[in-house]
């Protein structure tokens, strides 16, 4: 399942992905983030859970499969650039912004910005195609 998914993500011309393909995808990005401080909390596995359970209006035991999901296709998603860029080319502007600002709330989760997780977010708003300026504005949302 998550093999075929990451094939059409990949493939040079990716078409546009069923909803429940994104909302893997996306969680998948959301869970990449979270883990590239190698330290994957239970608080940001929580916080992953209540993020797609808003977004997506999922029980609380749906958002912890497709969790569960995700973690298992970020692993064995490619590199972040062209995994990133798949989702680009696949998913709508204002989705990857709302994605953004999830992405914002992971990284600020346990109420410190390191390196590798400032450093990743920069390059994965980048390879969304999202602005600066929308990206800043996120976080700004996020912090309140």
């Amino acid at each position: 399942m998550f093999q075929d998914l990451l094939k059409r993500l990949i493939q040079p011309e990716p078409a546009p992905i069923a909803d429940a393909d994104a909302r893997l995808a996306l969680t998948a990005l959301l869970v990449r983030v979270a883990r590239s401080d190698y330290d994957y909390s239970g608080d940001e596995r929580a916080l992953i859970d209540q993020i797609t359970q808003d977004r997506y209006g999922l029980t609380r035991k749906d958002a912890n499969a497709l969790r569960a999901d995700a973690e298992a296709m970020e692993a064995d998603a490619p590199d972040t650039v062209r995994f990133t860029r798949a989702i680009k080319e696949a998913v709508a502007y204002e989705d990857r912004l709302a994605v953004v600002e999830a992405l914002w709330k992971v990284v600020l989760a346990d109420g410190q910005r390191a390196q590798e997780e400032d450093a990743l977010l920069r390059l994965v708003t980048n390879l969304l195609g999202i602005t600066d300026q929308d990206s800043a504005k996120a976080r700004q949302r996020v912090i309140g």
